[in-house]
């Protein structure tokens, strides 16, 4: 009992990571339409920009206060990634948004291999080991075999996701922003003909949803230890498989499904061959798209006529 609910703790939190990263996608597809297959590598490159900026506050700089430092970390990390998406909705997909429906999908995979590829080429194909951050733990249960312990990282990751998710809905059913998303969720056209500023809305959904991954980043890199250039596929494929399992276009969905994906994959590498844990992820995911084609959350497409 005491290595399941180990286990428990352990999906959750990395269903958390997942979770966060899925808004990413089914924000931005609940609007355009379109997968940002590019968006997994946002997150990659936001490891690398919180490393680096922790390595320079604590290392160089000195900087005695960790907390301190992983909240200027969060805060420039946000920023800068969210520079970048905007740079890339800017140059990469605002120009093909008129064209046939795969051209900005070819462009997001390109944008996701020369992400990956610059990563690679200006910090190393190596792992990039992190400071020990957080690494204090609470015993929950002392059995005679097995301890279940929650550390403090695990916490924040946890408590992290939920306000953030609580924020962002806030955002959406409650500010001009999310009424302008919404609108143009259902139609773009009509969105703007009413007056609303299309292409700065869906800007600022890129941005917010890159800001996002920052966050989602800065948690992996203290949860794992080791940031590498490669982080950004296997994560950001299971980010968007949570994101169409709880229902793409729902933010509890993405979060939902996430925390799903987490537990799923943790208990099965747990209690069977951690080689297919991969395959029991998305096993699940066909047996609830068939079943329930928009997801666990999602409302069923209506077609406009």
């Amino acid at each position: 009992m005491e290595y399941f609910l180990q286990q428990l703790i352990n999906g959750v939190t990395l269903g958390s990571i997942y979770g966060l990263i899925a808004i990413g996608y089914t924000m931005v597809f609940g609007i355009i339409g379109m997968v940002n297959f590019a968006h997994g590598d946002v997150f990659m490159l936001s490891t690398f920009i919180a490393l680096i900026f922790l390595l320079a506050l604590t290392q160089v700089l000195g900087l005695g206060s960790l907390a301190v430092a992983l909240f200027i970390v969060l805060l420039l990390g946000m920023l800068l990634t969210s520079l970048w998406a905007w740079a890339i909705e800017r140059l990469a997909y605002r120009p093909l948004r008129g064209s046939f429906r795969l051209a900005p999908l070819i462009s997001a995979i390109g944008m996701s291999i020369f992400l990956s590829n610059l990563v690679q080429v200006t910090q190393g194909p190596r792992n990039k080991p992190v400071p020990s951050v957080l690494g204090e733990v609470i015993v929950l249960t002392g059995g005679d075999v097995y301890a279940v312990t929650l550390s403090y990282k695990q916490i924040m990751i946890v408590a992290v996701t939920v306000m953030l998710l609580v924020a962002f809905w806030y955002v959406v059913q409650r500010t001009s922003l999310g009424r302008a998303q919404r609108a143009c969720e259902q139609d773009r056209k009509m969105a703007a003909l009413l007056g609303v500023d299309v292409d700065r809305t869906i800007s600022l959904t890129f941005v917010i949803g890159a800001a996002l991954a920052a966050v989602a980043g800065l948690l992996f890199m203290i949860y794992y230890g080791v940031v590498n250039f490669a982080d950004g596929f296997v994560p950001g494929v299971k980010a968007f498989t949570a994101a169409v399992l709880g229902g793409i276009g729902s933010l509890p969905g993405a979060v939902l499904g996430g925390l799903l994906i987490g537990l799923i994959e943790t208990l099965w590498s747990a209690y069977f061959s951690i080689d297919y844990k991969d395959v029991a992820t998305f096993l699940i995911l066909a047996v609830t798209l068939v079943f329930m084609p928009s997801g666990l959350l999602g409302k069923p497409d209506v077609e406009k006529v």
